[in-house]
This record gives C-alpha cells, structure tokens and sequence, in this order.
C-alpha cells in the first residue's frame, strides 16, 4: 500500500465518537464533505476508494454456536474513525473551517488532541491501514483459543468446572477439554461459546 505520507499537507486524525456512533459519523460525513463543498480538506487513503476517506477499521468476525455459523463485523477501533486531512495552514494553526465542520457533526466528542488536533505517527497509521488489508476477504474467529489454556465451562452437565484446552477445531468452533471427573482427568467435547478462558493473555 502506498505511504500516507504523500500527499502533502495532509495528515491522519484520530476522531472520537460517541460509542456505537463510529458508523451514523461515517455515513454523515460521507455525504456532507461533499454537499458542503468540503472535499477539499479530506483524502482517501493512496490507492483506495472515496468511501474509505472516512476510515472506520471493521473486521468479520466469525462463531458457531450449535453447529451453525454465524458471522458479524467488529470494529477495529471502538469509538473511533480516522480522518486524512489537511487541517493546519501553512502558519500552522489549525483551518477553522474543517475543525468545526467535523466538531460538529452529532456524536463527534472532538479530536484526539482537543483544540490543537494531535497527527497520527507515520507508524501508527501505517499499522492501521495494515489491519484494514489483511482483514479483507477474511473472517476471524470470535475467539481464538489455544491448546494448554485454561478454561471454565459455563453451559452443560460440567458448568462451573475447570479444564485445560488438549485441542482446537477452528472449523468446527469445537474444544477438547481435559476435565477432572471424580479424580481423573477426562477430555470432553464443547464448542467455544460453552466456555471462557481463566488465565491471562
């Protein structure tokens, strides 16, 4: 992808939004930066379309549950959009007239850095617009358990009781769990939304 860095003058912010607001924000400032005459103060990503000048990160995220599979979008950022923008004059103060156009907007809680708006690092961006790439085309698992966790099962005749995680069907949403049955350790079966995982990751 190419550098965010190339367009001159304009740099990445980090907007804060009310929470679960990320897509209303989007969909107005989608439309208005062009009903208002706006375009010429935001950008796309090098390389990507119009619609990503407003970028809210979303990743798919995938689950079975009974046997069956079910997928959703999770955002990346919650609470969050990122907006490329040329936001400072050449005297470096801040252009009024893009500030309040966004400070404006219903459920913006402002930028990342007030009044005076903080510019992602080259690197932070960079990490995002990474994300938002490799999470095209592809889900994820909701949750992603790995053999020797340990788990606490919350549905079915064992709820309540520890094991450790001895094997993984991603495919499936399926876990083996090794789980002490009066004294002897006995692998069960369970699906990943049947258990939550008790130690740190």
């Amino acid at each position: 992808m190419s550098s965010p860095d190339s367009l001159a003058g304009f740099r990445w912010y980090a907007i804060h939004t009310r929470s679960n607001m990320e897509g209303k924000v989007k969909k107005y400032l989608d439309k208005f930066i062009e009903e208002d005459d706006m375009a010429e103060f935001f950008a796309a990503p090098l390389g990507r379309p119009l619609s990503d000048r407003v970028l809210m990160p979303l990743e798919t995220v995938s689950e079975v549950r009974n046997g069956k599979k079910t997928t959703k979008t999770r955002k990346l950022y919650p609470n969050y959009i990122f907006l490329q923008m040329r936001l400072y004059g050449d005297d470096g103060k801040v252009l009024q007239e893009p500030w309040q156009f966004v400070r404006d907007v219903q459920n913006v809680l402002g930028f990342i850095g007030g009044t005076t708006p903080t510019a992602l690092k080259t690197a932070e961006i960079e990490r995002i617009l990474k994300q938002v790439e490799e999470a095209e085309g592809k889900s994820v698992p909701r949750i992603i358990y790995t053999i020797g966790d340990e788990v606490k099962i919350t549905d079915g005749p064992f709820a309540n009781m520890t094991g450790r995680v001895e094997g993984v069907d991603g495919d499936r949403g399926k876990l083996q769990v090794s789980v002490s049955i009066f004294g002897r350790f006995t692998p069960v079966e369970l699906e990943f939304w049947q258990v939550e995982r008790t130690t740190e990751q």
